[in-house]
């Protein structure tokens, strides 16, 4: 299948899913109060469904616009802008006559939806696939620093980042992910520690470069494979480690590739270790600066060479149950911290914020489903984070309206909900729009 097309498709199964069960969440809840649900509806149907069908009292069905989905609540003003029941007595079946406190669940119950999904999804990652772990204190050459931003604030190949914002990072799939919201790094570099400062705009900087990695294990130049139209396939043998290259130390791949670009279309001489045994080969560069070969990154490989030590953790169902809490948790904190600095202009991630394209452009462009769980787990949580902010039009926005009566004992004006519906509605699909605008702009750029 095209790499294009499996990126689509995981994209819409992952938003049906997370749709499906968050509207699924207000749909059980309204019925277990005797709350009247007219609609159900994964996708929103402007004007026609591509399909429908009433069961019971409740109409199901797929709109044609992928920008979420909804439950039509029978006495509640939402997003269809229904006001025909306002002209008349309240009926003990509508979400209208039910107390604040029943209310109030029904709208928070999609959400809590959202986070049971990424507990559960994190519990069976952790029971089925486990967990596999590099130390950063294992790395015998330190990182590869991939992103030149990083560069640019004095990180070099071979550092090994020990501490972010003052906290220990203990392994090296850790470390991307909390360099999004560092402030301090804390690396050593040959045996000596030293302290980077990192600026407030550190994301804004990020999003100028085309490198979406930052850091990476620093790996050895071992050959996987030799292409059959390689310049070197009579003197390169799979297992090979060059280590040598015109008589410069080049043990790991980002040496051999410095070098290979200068010398393009050169013949060098290199030393390689071959079965325990260093060879002296004359390898070929051609015109791109390459040698005609697949490198090694099998992790167990690596471990056996030296390079670094592998931690593969199992858990029981037990154990996974209280580390798909802990994912869930860790997840969610980090995503507020992002959250924060978006909302933060001198940080300029504002700048970064996307639409369905940018969502798409995180699930890989091959099916794996371990992937593919999760960041289904970690958009869930997304989903629970953005629908619970108190905008007007979105659950947030209706529990604030609620809590506001539990409070004080008194209604909001039903007036004065409906236009802050409508005004909480605009504000949506305007900031839909500029997202999603972005998205395209930055295609064409």
């Amino acid at each position: 299948m095209n790499a294009t097309l499996i990126i689509i498709f995981q994209l819409l199964l992952s938003l049906s899913i997370l749709v499906v069960l968050h509207e699924l969440g207000h749909f059980l809840a309204a019925k277990f109060f005797g709350t009247k649900v007219d609609k159900f509806y994964m996708f929103f149907n402007p004007w026609f469904s591509l399909w429908k069908k009433k069961i019971g009292e409740t109409e199901y069905g797929i709109g044609w616009l992928p920008l979420g989905g909804y439950v039509k609540i029978a006495g509640m003003i939402d997003e269809s802008m229904d006001k025909e029941f306002l002209d008349k007595e309240p009926q003990p079946w509508e979400f209208r006559s039910k107390p604040a406190w029943q209310r109030l669940i029904i709208m928070l119950a999609g959400v809590f939806v959202n986070v049971l999904l990424a507990i559960v999804i994190y519990i069976g990652l952790a029971y089925f696939v486990g967990e596999q772990l590099v130390p950063v204190k294992s790395l015998k050459g330190g990182l590869e620093i991939v992103n030149p931003t990083l560069k640019e604030l004095g990180m070099q190949n071979g550092d090994k980042i020990i501490r972010i914002n003052g906290n220990e990072v203990k392994y090296a799939n850790e470390i991307d992910p909390k360099l999004i919201t560092a402030k301090t790094v804390t690396i050593e570099r040959k045996g000596a520690e030293k302290i980077i400062q990192f600026p407030v705009n550190f994301v804004e900087k990020l999003l100028k470069t085309k490198t979406k990695r930052l850091t990476s294990m620093r790996l050895p130049f071992i050959v996987e494979k030799v292409a059959k139209d390689s310049p070197n396939k009579d003197v390169l043998q799979e297992g090979d480690q060059v280590i040598v290259i015109n008589n410069q130390p080049t043990e790991f791949y980002d040496q051999v590739k410095d070098l290979l670009q200068k010398s393009k279309g050169q013949t060098l001489q290199a030393t390689v270790l071959r079965n325990g045994q260093k060879k002296e080969l004359a390898l070929k560069v051609n015109d791109e600066g390459m040698i005609g070969v697949q490198l090694n990154g099998d992790l167990k490989e690596l471990e056996k060479r030296g390079y670094l030590k592998l931690i593969n953790k199992k858990f029981s169902l037990l154990e996974a149950i209280p580390e798909g809490f802990k994912r869930t948790k860790e997840t969610f904190l980090s995503y507020l911290d992002q959250l924060k600095m978006i909302f933060n202009p001198k940080t300029g991630a504002y700048k970064g914020v996307g639409g369905f394209i940018s969502i798409a452009k995180i699930f890989p462009d091959t099916w794996d489903w371990v992937r593919f769980w999760t960041i289904t787990a970690f958009l869930s949580i997304m989903l629970a984070v953005l629908n619970v902010l108190p905008i007007p039009a979105l659950d947030g926005g209706h529990a604030m309206f609620t809590i506001y009566e539990m409070i004080t004992g008194r209604k909001p004006n039903e007036k004065v909900l409906e236009y802050a519906q409508i005004a909480g509605f605009i504000l949506l699909l305007t900031l839909v729009l500029v997202v999603n605008g972005h998205d395209i702009l930055r295609l064409f750029k």
